[in-house]
C-alpha cells in the first residue's frame, strides 16, 4: 500500500510511534479488504487545522477527531481487491484530539489512533455509520481490524 503522511502544520511534532501506528493500521486494512496496492494520503493535524476543514466541508463549526475524503463515494463498501495505484483518499487526524478522547477512553493515545486511522479507512473504503445497521456493521468491522492489529481496550 502506497502511504503519504504529512503534517498540518509543519512544524507539528509527530512521534515516530504514531506514525508507525497510523501506517500499520492502514496496512492492516489494506490486508482485510484487499486494498494492499490502493493509496491513501494522511495529514497529521491540530484542533485549528481539522476545524477549518470541517466547517468548510461539513459544515460542522468544531474540531473533529476524524475526517475521511474518500476520491469514489458508495452507499456500500466496494473496494474489496482494489487495482494497483487505486487512490482510496485523504485522511486527515487531529493528534489533540487523539490525545483528548484517549485520556477520556482511558487508553493510550497510540491506540486512539489506530482506532481512528481504522475508522477513517473504513469510511474510505465505504462503510458509514448514519443509518443504527450501518452503526452496528461498522463498529463490527473496526472491532476485526484492532483484533487483527492485536489492540483492544
Amino acid at each position: 500500500m502506497e502511504i503519504e503522511i504529512r503534517c498540518e502544520p509543519e512544524e507539528l511534532t509527530v512521534s515516530d510511534a504514531d506514525i508507525a501506528a497510523v501506517r500499520s493500521a492502514i496496512e492492516m486494512v489494506g490486508r482485510i479488504y484487499g486494498a494492499e496496492d490502493a493509496e491513501v494520503s494522511v495529514t497529521l493535524t491540530d484542533d485549528a487545522h481539522i476545524h477549518e476543514l470541517n466547517r468548510a466541508y461539513r459544515g460542522v463549526d468544531r474540531p473533529t477527531d476524524v475526517l475521511s475524503f474518500a476520491l469514489a463515494e458508495s452507499e456500500e463498501p466496494e473496494v474489496i481487491g482494489a487495482e494497483t495505484g487505486e487512490v482510496l483518499g485523504d485522511l486527515v487526524i487531529s493528534l489533540e484530539r487523539v490525545a483528548v478522547q484517549a485520556k477520556e477512553y482511558g487508553h493510550t493515545q497510540l491506540r486512539e489512533l489506530s482506532f481512528l486511522t481504522v475508522h477513517g479507512m473504513l469510511h474510505l473504503l465505504g462503510y458509514d455509520h448514519i443509518e443504527e445497521e450501518e452503526r452496528l456493521e461498522m463498529e463490527e468491522e473496526q472491532r476485526h481490524v484492532m483484533e487483527e492489529l492485536g489492540i483492544t481496550r
